[in-house]
């Protein structure tokens, strides 16, 4: 494996796995009040494009780190969803 795919890995590995501290935090106190709605859907709508353009170039790094960023994030957001508190307007 070449040095820049292994460099790419870990990088995309690093970054993913930030977001599993939130992903627990979010989990163990059943509420995602801090997150900000435009932010989550920003975010996976930004990584849906890092997909897509993975895809395009054929970048193995890209492509893996950011379909595990797309499982967690969504599952932030659908706790967002489910957690969300009523007469919360966006």
């Amino acid at each position: 494996m070449e040095f820049t795919t292994t460099l790419g890995l870990i990088a995309g590995s690093l970054t993913t796995i930030a977001y599993l501290p939130q992903l627990i935090k979010t989990w163990k106190s059943k509420s995602a009040d801090d997150l900000s709605w435009s932010m989550l859907i920003t975010l996976c709508v930004g990584i849906v494009l890092w997909l897509v353009y993975g895809s395009y170039v054929h970048d193995i790094p890209v492509i893996c780190a950011n379909v595990v960023t797309l499982i967690l994030s969504s599952i932030i957001l659908g706790l967002k969803i489910r957690y969300k508190r009523s007469g919360e307007l966006g």
